[in-house]
């Protein structure tokens, strides 16, 4: 399958660079895969399309100020973005500004001093500092918007609360589950009383989700893996629904890859763990019906899942109706429901 199946193009101005004012008010494609049949409506309207004993499923995981400005002893300047924790002062990392160099290389991240060195796949850095290196983090670190989002030099405060889900929790990801921006404590509220069930995994986004795919080939390309957890009980509640004939309904394709790594088979996937799976057309999806997704990337990792889910002629039907309406795209764009 050639990657260059997965390409479109999108005019910059429909890139969103800011958040909607109120996180329910962004607007919502909604695709019914049996009709083949659009609706343009507001996501504050998606629980209409619920039913009593649907499932959903949301990933808790949440976004740490993953990117510092750090300054290399000569006084050059070096973006890091912390990818995953090592231990309490070490940290695995992506570094632009800065040369391989065997006996590594002293940097500052304001008055701490750290060491940056160059490894198999990438960088570490290790600060030198008593207590927990995450205190550096959250002083210093900015969150790790995508590269498409300009700030440039501008207040980004609102990032730190917006560029999150409402329910986030468990602390880890470098880039959000971007699909569950547009909930609010009010929609999760009319949801569970009108007999939605609501559950709760965790997939720390890391590079897997956010480098596209470079392969010409798609089936090609490795995924990183990313750590995920969920528990017992919310297993058991996944695979009731579908042997019941109840809808799973995924919130964000990190969500469609947590439930389709740990619920298939009898019961011996692990909990916990690290996935690697990659979702791409000609995938079998095992227990999601529905998915609630943003408008990605082209060559993206989410796009080739998404185009698994509803075809990808389907998807790139939808995807050129919503450029003609004006829909926002990416991360702090607008949502699409897929049935």
């Amino acid at each position: 399958m050639d990657v260059r199946e997965f390409d479109y193009i999108l005019p910059k101005e429909y890139i969103a660079q800011s958040p909607a004012g109120d996180r329910a008010a962004s607007r919502l494609l909604v695709f019914d895969r049996q009709k083949g049949a659009i609706e343009h409506r507001f996501f504050r309207d998606i629980p209409e399309y619920f039913r009593e004993g649907d499932v959903l499923v949301l990933n808790d995981s949440k976004v740490f100020p993953a990117r510092l400005k750090a300054v290399k002893e000569t006084g050059g300047k070096v973006d890091v973005l912390l990818v995953e924790r090592i231990d309490r002062a070490g940290w695995r990392c992506l570094v632009k500004g800065v040369k391989r160099v065997p006996e590594g290389l002293r940097v500052a991240v304001g008055e701490h001093s750290a060491r940056l060195e160059a490894e198999e796949n990438g960088w570490s850095i290790r600060f030198d500092y008593d207590g927990d290196s995450y205190d550096i983090v959250r002083r210093y670190g900015k969150m790790p918007l995508p590269h498409y989002i300009r700030r440039n030099g501008e207040d980004d405060s609102i990032d730190f609360e917006r560029y999150q889900t409402v329910y986030a929790e468990h602390m880890g990801s470098i880039a959000a589950p971007t699909a569950g921006f547009h909930f609010t404590e009010g929609l999760v509220g009319e949801l569970k009383q009108k007999g939605v069930s609501i559950v709760k995994v965790t997939l720390h986004i890391g590079t897997g989700t956010f480098l596209l795919v470079k392969e010409t080939d798609v089936e090609a390309h490795r995924m990183h893996s990313e750590y995920y957890q969920v528990s017992e009980e919310i297993r058991a509640c996944i695979k009731e629904a579908k042997e019941s004939g109840r809808r799973v309904v995924a919130c964000g394709t990190s969500s469609v890859r947590t439930v389709e790594t740990v619920c298939p088979g009898n019961g011996n996937a692990r909990l916990a763990g690290r996935t690697e799976l990659f979702i791409y057309p000609g995938y079998r999806f095992r227990f999601v019906d529905a998915l609630i997704t943003n408008f990605h990337l082209p060559r993206s990792t989410p796009l080739l899942l998404a185009s698994a889910f509803a075809g990808r002629e389907p998807l790139m039907r939808c995807y050129r109706e919503a450029i003609e309406k004006g829909y926002r795209f990416y991360s702090y764009g607008d949502s699409m429901l897929i049935v």
